[in-house]
């Protein structure tokens, strides 16, 4: 029981937590906008290719 006491007043694992919340936040976020560059890129240069 007091093992249980001793991780609820630690506030190690919380911080841990959220920093692990803000890297997936930040990696949802940059593979999002990368595929939306992705695709614009791919629009970008079959325009490219269709005029020539």
């Amino acid at each position: 029981m007091t093992f249980f006491r001793k991780m609820l007043k630690d506030s190690k694992g919380a911080t841990a937590i959220e920093y692990g919340l803000i890297a997936a936040l930040i990696a949802v976020a940059a593979i999002t906008a990368m595929g939306t560059v992705g695709n614009k890129l791919t629009n970008t240069f079959n325009n490219v290719s269709n005029k020539l």
